[in-house]
Protein backbone atom coordinates (compact mmCIF):
# COMPACT_ATOMS: atom_id res chain seq x y z
CA UNK A 1 0.00 0.00 0.00
CA UNK A 2 2.78 2.56 1.03
CA UNK A 3 4.58 1.59 -2.20
CA UNK A 4 1.30 2.31 -4.52
CA UNK A 5 0.39 5.27 -2.71
CA UNK A 6 4.04 6.66 -2.73
CA UNK A 7 4.35 5.99 -6.16
CA UNK A 8 1.23 7.50 -7.14
CA UNK A 9 1.93 10.86 -5.29
CA UNK A 10 5.24 11.10 -7.03
CA UNK A 11 4.11 10.32 -10.50
CA UNK A 12 5.22 12.96 -12.51
CA UNK A 13 2.37 14.54 -15.60
CA UNK A 14 4.26 12.60 -18.10
CA UNK A 15 4.05 9.84 -15.84
CA UNK A 16 0.15 10.44 -15.51
CA UNK A 17 -0.32 10.20 -19.46
CA UNK A 18 1.53 7.02 -20.25
CA UNK A 19 -0.12 5.12 -17.46
CA UNK A 20 -3.83 6.34 -19.33
CA UNK A 21 -2.00 5.73 -22.54
CA UNK A 22 -1.74 2.19 -21.32
CA UNK A 23 -4.89 1.73 -20.20
CA UNK A 24 -6.79 2.70 -23.16
CA UNK A 25 -4.60 0.37 -25.28
CA UNK A 26 -5.68 -2.03 -23.34
CA UNK A 27 -8.98 -1.50 -23.10
CA UNK A 28 -9.54 -1.30 -27.11
CA UNK A 29 -7.50 -4.58 -27.33
CA UNK A 30 -9.96 -6.18 -25.04
CA UNK A 31 -12.83 -4.35 -27.15
CA UNK A 32 -11.47 -5.90 -30.25
CA UNK A 33 -9.86 -8.91 -28.78
CA UNK A 34 -11.60 -11.17 -32.12
CA UNK A 35 -9.67 -9.23 -34.64
CA UNK A 36 -6.39 -8.45 -32.54
CA UNK A 37 -4.22 -11.42 -33.08
CA UNK A 38 -1.50 -10.12 -30.17
CA UNK A 39 -4.13 -8.75 -27.98
CA UNK A 40 -2.68 -10.55 -24.97
CA UNK A 41 1.17 -9.55 -25.90
CA UNK A 42 -0.12 -5.84 -26.03
CA UNK A 43 -1.96 -5.89 -22.82
CA UNK A 44 0.81 -7.71 -20.86
CA UNK A 45 3.41 -5.01 -22.14
CA UNK A 46 0.98 -2.48 -21.04
CA UNK A 47 1.12 -3.88 -17.36
CA UNK A 48 4.46 -4.19 -17.18
CA UNK A 49 5.20 -0.55 -18.59
CA UNK A 50 2.43 0.57 -15.44
CA UNK A 51 4.23 -1.47 -12.88
CA UNK A 52 8.27 -0.34 -14.33
CA UNK A 53 6.65 3.36 -14.05
CA UNK A 54 5.53 3.10 -10.43
CA UNK A 55 8.64 1.13 -9.33
CA UNK A 56 11.12 3.56 -10.65
CA UNK A 57 9.14 6.46 -9.32
CA UNK A 58 9.39 4.85 -5.62
CA UNK A 59 12.77 2.89 -6.22
CA UNK A 60 14.03 7.00 -7.22
CA UNK A 61 12.23 8.81 -3.95
CA UNK A 62 12.90 5.93 -1.91
CA UNK A 63 16.77 5.52 -2.60
CA UNK A 64 17.88 9.16 -4.41
CA UNK A 65 19.71 6.95 -6.60
CA UNK A 66 21.02 8.41 -10.02
CA UNK A 67 20.73 5.22 -12.10
CA UNK A 68 16.84 5.33 -11.04
CA UNK A 69 16.71 8.90 -11.61
CA UNK A 70 18.50 8.42 -15.06
CA UNK A 71 15.43 5.56 -15.90
CA UNK A 72 12.58 8.39 -14.84
CA UNK A 73 14.04 10.95 -17.06
CA UNK A 74 14.69 8.49 -20.29
CA UNK A 75 12.50 5.90 -20.50
CA UNK A 76 10.46 7.72 -22.51
CA UNK A 77 12.44 7.53 -25.45
CA UNK A 78 12.32 3.11 -26.14
CA UNK A 79 8.39 3.81 -24.71
CA UNK A 80 7.10 5.86 -27.83
CA UNK A 81 8.46 3.59 -30.49
CA UNK A 82 6.92 0.29 -27.83
CA UNK A 83 3.44 2.69 -28.45
CA UNK A 84 4.36 2.82 -32.03
CA UNK A 85 4.33 -1.21 -32.85
CA UNK A 86 1.71 -2.20 -30.71
CA UNK A 87 -0.84 -0.26 -32.84
CA UNK A 88 0.74 -1.52 -35.77
CA UNK A 89 -0.51 -4.41 -34.49
CA UNK A 90 -3.95 -2.81 -33.83
CA UNK A 91 -5.16 -0.21 -36.58
CA UNK A 92 -5.26 -2.86 -39.45
CA UNK A 93 -7.16 -5.33 -37.76
CA UNK A 94 -9.52 -3.01 -35.99
CA UNK A 95 -9.89 -0.02 -38.95
CA UNK A 96 -9.69 -2.58 -42.11
CA UNK A 97 -9.99 0.47 -44.08
CA UNK A 98 -7.28 3.77 -45.40
CA UNK A 99 -8.24 7.02 -45.80
CA UNK A 100 -6.17 8.19 -48.68
CA UNK A 101 -8.32 8.66 -51.58
CA UNK A 102 -9.87 11.52 -49.02
CA UNK A 103 -6.66 12.68 -48.38
CA UNK A 104 -5.41 13.17 -52.11
CA UNK A 105 -8.93 14.44 -52.82
CA UNK A 106 -8.74 17.42 -49.94
CA UNK A 107 -5.24 18.04 -51.40
CA UNK A 108 -6.04 18.49 -55.08
CA UNK A 109 -8.96 20.48 -53.90
CA UNK A 110 -6.72 23.07 -52.13
CA UNK A 111 -3.49 23.41 -54.61
CA UNK A 112 -5.64 21.32 -57.75
CA UNK A 113 -2.65 19.32 -58.27
CA UNK A 114 -0.65 16.39 -56.33
CA UNK A 115 2.28 18.61 -54.27
CA UNK A 116 4.50 15.45 -53.92
CA UNK A 117 3.99 15.23 -57.67
CA UNK A 118 4.79 18.62 -58.51
CA UNK A 119 7.73 18.82 -56.29
CA UNK A 120 9.07 16.22 -58.43
CA UNK A 121 9.76 18.72 -61.24
CA UNK A 122 12.74 20.48 -58.46
CA UNK A 123 14.32 16.93 -57.35
CA UNK A 124 18.01 16.50 -57.67
CA UNK A 125 20.15 13.68 -55.56
CA UNK A 126 22.15 16.62 -53.90
CA UNK A 127 18.66 18.61 -51.72
CA UNK A 128 17.20 14.83 -51.57
CA UNK A 129 20.37 14.13 -49.89
CA UNK A 130 20.25 17.64 -47.72
CA UNK A 131 16.34 16.30 -46.77
CA UNK A 132 16.72 12.77 -46.27
CA UNK A 133 19.22 13.60 -43.84
CA UNK A 134 17.25 15.59 -41.89
CA UNK A 135 14.09 13.84 -41.87
CA UNK A 136 16.67 11.08 -40.14
CA UNK A 137 16.82 13.69 -37.26
CA UNK A 138 13.62 13.34 -36.19
CA UNK A 139 14.11 10.63 -33.66
CA UNK A 140 16.93 12.73 -32.14
CA UNK A 141 15.18 16.18 -31.78
CA UNK A 142 13.26 15.85 -28.59
CA UNK A 143 16.34 14.05 -27.07
CA UNK A 144 18.67 16.75 -28.03
CA UNK A 145 16.13 19.57 -26.54
CA UNK A 146 15.71 17.39 -23.54
CA UNK A 147 19.94 17.48 -22.90
CA UNK A 148 19.92 21.17 -23.59
CA UNK A 149 17.07 21.59 -21.21
CA UNK A 150 19.19 19.33 -18.13
CA UNK A 151 22.56 21.12 -19.25
CA UNK A 152 20.82 24.20 -18.56
CA UNK A 153 19.62 22.83 -15.22
CA UNK A 154 16.02 24.11 -16.00
CA UNK A 155 14.47 20.43 -14.63
CA UNK A 156 10.59 21.87 -14.46
CA UNK A 157 10.97 23.25 -18.23
CA UNK A 158 12.72 19.72 -18.84
CA UNK A 159 9.13 18.08 -17.49
CA UNK A 160 6.81 20.15 -19.20
CA UNK A 161 8.62 19.55 -22.82
CA UNK A 162 8.67 15.69 -22.00
CA UNK A 163 5.09 16.05 -21.01
CA UNK A 164 4.11 17.76 -24.05
CA UNK A 165 5.69 15.92 -26.52
CA UNK A 166 5.01 12.72 -25.64
CA UNK A 167 1.44 13.58 -25.18
CA UNK A 168 1.57 14.63 -28.37
CA UNK A 169 2.54 11.44 -29.41
CA UNK A 170 0.25 9.87 -27.82
CA UNK A 171 -2.16 12.30 -29.91
CA UNK A 172 -0.78 12.00 -33.25
CA UNK A 173 -1.10 7.82 -32.36
CA UNK A 174 -5.06 8.18 -31.84
CA UNK A 175 -5.03 10.27 -35.13
CA UNK A 176 -3.68 7.49 -36.56
CA UNK A 177 -6.28 5.21 -35.43
CA UNK A 178 -9.16 7.34 -36.54
CA UNK A 179 -7.74 8.41 -40.00
CA UNK A 180 -5.55 5.20 -41.43
CA UNK A 181 -3.53 6.20 -44.35
CA UNK A 182 -0.11 4.84 -45.62
CA UNK A 183 0.71 8.20 -47.92
CA UNK A 184 1.75 9.54 -51.20
CA UNK A 185 4.84 6.81 -51.78
CA UNK A 186 2.50 4.34 -52.11
CA UNK A 187 -0.36 5.74 -53.16
CA UNK A 188 0.75 8.34 -56.47
CA UNK A 189 3.56 6.77 -56.60
CA UNK A 190 5.68 3.62 -57.07
CA UNK A 191 7.24 2.32 -53.73
CA UNK A 192 9.21 -0.21 -55.39
CA UNK A 193 10.95 2.79 -57.83
CA UNK A 194 11.37 5.70 -55.04
CA UNK A 195 15.20 5.12 -54.57
CA UNK A 196 15.31 5.47 -59.06
CA UNK A 197 13.38 8.52 -59.10
CA UNK A 198 14.64 10.11 -55.84
CA UNK A 199 18.09 9.19 -55.76
CA UNK A 200 20.66 10.54 -53.37
CA UNK A 201 24.36 10.90 -53.12
CA UNK A 202 25.68 8.83 -50.16
CA UNK A 203 23.50 7.73 -47.33
CA UNK A 204 20.22 8.35 -48.99
CA UNK A 205 19.14 5.18 -49.48
CA UNK A 206 20.40 3.71 -46.21
CA UNK A 207 18.22 6.49 -44.17
CA UNK A 208 15.76 5.38 -46.36
CA UNK A 209 16.17 1.71 -45.33
CA UNK A 210 15.92 2.54 -41.43
CA UNK A 211 12.82 4.43 -41.99
CA UNK A 212 11.26 1.57 -43.99
CA UNK A 213 12.12 -0.77 -41.21
CA UNK A 214 10.96 1.18 -38.33
CA UNK A 215 7.67 1.24 -40.07
CA UNK A 216 7.74 -2.70 -40.74
CA UNK A 217 8.82 -3.04 -44.40
CA UNK A 218 12.83 -3.97 -44.46
CA UNK A 219 13.93 -4.22 -47.88
CA UNK A 220 12.49 -7.21 -49.98
CA UNK A 221 9.12 -7.28 -48.29
CA UNK A 222 6.30 -8.53 -50.70
CA UNK A 223 3.56 -6.02 -51.22
CA UNK A 224 4.23 -3.54 -48.70
CA UNK A 225 1.52 -1.17 -48.99
CA UNK A 226 -0.32 -3.83 -47.81
CA UNK A 227 1.48 -4.02 -44.07
CA UNK A 228 3.42 -0.84 -43.66
CA UNK A 229 2.11 1.04 -40.69
CA UNK A 230 -1.09 3.04 -41.23
CA UNK A 231 0.25 6.39 -39.74
CA UNK A 232 0.29 8.90 -42.70
CA UNK A 233 -2.45 11.24 -41.02
CA UNK A 234 -1.62 13.42 -38.85
CA UNK A 235 1.92 14.13 -39.64
CA UNK A 236 3.84 13.06 -36.37
CA UNK A 237 7.15 14.46 -38.19
CA UNK A 238 5.05 17.99 -38.02
CA UNK A 239 3.26 17.85 -35.07
CA UNK A 240 6.58 16.73 -33.02
CA UNK A 241 8.68 19.31 -34.99
CA UNK A 242 6.45 21.91 -34.35
CA UNK A 243 6.56 21.04 -30.66
CA UNK A 244 9.63 20.88 -30.04
CA UNK A 245 10.39 23.96 -32.07
CA UNK A 246 8.19 25.82 -30.21
CA UNK A 247 9.48 24.33 -26.73
CA UNK A 248 13.32 25.71 -26.92
CA UNK A 249 12.20 29.12 -28.16
CA UNK A 250 9.61 28.98 -24.90
CA UNK A 251 12.43 28.11 -22.64
CA UNK A 252 15.28 29.22 -24.45
CA UNK A 253 17.04 26.57 -25.41
CA UNK A 254 20.65 27.34 -26.86
CA UNK A 255 19.82 25.21 -29.78
CA UNK A 256 16.48 27.01 -30.79
CA UNK A 257 17.77 28.62 -34.17
CA UNK A 258 19.28 24.59 -35.03
CA UNK A 259 15.59 23.54 -34.13
CA UNK A 260 14.03 26.48 -36.17
CA UNK A 261 15.89 25.66 -39.30
CA UNK A 262 16.67 22.00 -39.30
CA UNK A 263 12.78 21.84 -38.68
CA UNK A 264 11.20 23.91 -41.36
CA UNK A 265 13.81 21.57 -43.70
CA UNK A 266 12.08 18.52 -41.96
CA UNK A 267 8.84 19.68 -42.81
CA UNK A 268 9.38 20.51 -46.28
CA UNK A 269 10.99 17.24 -46.25
CA UNK A 270 7.93 15.31 -45.22
CA UNK A 271 6.16 16.13 -48.53
CA UNK A 272 9.59 15.90 -51.23
CA UNK A 273 10.39 12.59 -49.87
CA UNK A 274 6.68 11.52 -50.71
CA UNK A 275 6.12 10.33 -46.84
CA UNK A 276 3.24 12.56 -46.26
CA UNK A 277 0.37 14.50 -48.65
CA UNK A 278 0.32 18.59 -47.39
CA UNK A 279 -3.05 17.86 -45.85
CA UNK A 280 -1.30 15.40 -43.25
CA UNK A 281 0.84 18.71 -42.83
CA UNK A 282 -2.45 20.83 -41.96
CA UNK A 283 -3.54 17.73 -39.63
CA UNK A 284 -0.17 18.05 -37.68
CA UNK A 285 -0.13 21.39 -36.62
CA UNK A 286 -4.05 21.70 -35.74
CA UNK A 287 -3.09 18.28 -33.63
CA UNK A 288 0.09 20.92 -32.30
CA UNK A 289 -2.29 23.63 -31.73
CA UNK A 290 -4.99 21.03 -29.59
CA UNK A 291 -1.49 19.65 -27.92
CA UNK A 292 -0.69 22.76 -26.75
CA UNK A 293 -3.77 24.24 -25.29
CA UNK A 294 -4.77 20.72 -23.55
CA UNK A 295 -1.79 19.93 -22.81
CA UNK A 296 -0.98 23.11 -20.31
CA UNK A 297 -4.49 22.21 -18.46
CA UNK A 298 -4.15 18.43 -18.26
CA UNK A 299 -0.26 19.53 -17.01
CA UNK A 300 -1.22 21.96 -14.03
CA UNK A 301 -4.34 19.98 -13.72
CA UNK A 302 -2.33 17.09 -12.83
CA UNK A 303 0.22 19.09 -10.79
CA UNK A 304 -2.93 20.44 -8.39
CA UNK A 305 -4.50 16.83 -7.96
CA UNK A 306 -0.67 15.48 -6.70
CA UNK A 307 -1.09 18.04 -4.06
CA UNK A 308 -4.28 16.69 -2.61
CA UNK A 309 -3.30 13.06 -2.32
Amino acid sequence: MNFFKSSIKNLLPVDFIVIIFCLLLSLLNLIFIQKITLWHIHILTNIIIIEFILLTVYQEIKTQSFIWKQFHLWYLVPLIFIFFKELYGMIDPVRGIIYDNILILIDRFIFRFDPTVELYRIANPYLTELLQIVYGTFFFLPVILGIDLIRQKKSQEFNYSAFIIVYGFILSFIGYILVPAIGPRFTLHNFETNNLELPGLFVTDFLREVVNSGESIPSGTLNPALIVQRDAFPSGHTQMTLLVMFLSIKFKSKLKWFFVINGSLLIFATVYLRYHYVVDLIGGLLFTIFTLWSGKHIYHWWIRIKKEI
